[in-house]
């Protein structure tokens, strides 16, 4: 399978997807943080990919998104933006919303 598929593969199985730089438990930016304790505050599940262990994948999904930048959060296969954007979805209360909307 190639990277482009298992991307495809991944964000099909998996309603609420964050790309990102370490783990939940230990992230390894202050960006990728930031979404993960925005996420947690809105008592969301998220799945997560480490894209230090994936260069490959790392470089695709820059192509695959055309965001070029880490974190990115998926929505039901659709890209929903990276920190700054869920930061200011946390804020105005949208992000609760798209998340409720996650097929599950």
């Amino acid at each position: 399978m190639d990277v482009v598929e298992r991307i495809k593969t991944q964000l099909s199985s998996h309603p609420v997807m964050l790309y990102m730089k370490g783990t939940p438990d230990f992230p390894q930016c202050g960006f990728s943080a930031t979404v993960v304790k925005a996420l947690n505050a809105v008592g969301a599940k998220f799945d997560s990919v480490n894209i230090f262990e994936d260069p490959e994948l790392r470089e695709a999904l820059k192509q695959y998104s055309n965001w070029p930048t880490y974190p990115q959060l998926y929505v039901n296969g659709e890209l929903v933006g990276g920190c700054d954007i869920v930061v200011e979805m946390y804020k105005n209360g949208e992000l609760q919303k798209v998340l409720s909307e996650t097929k599950n």
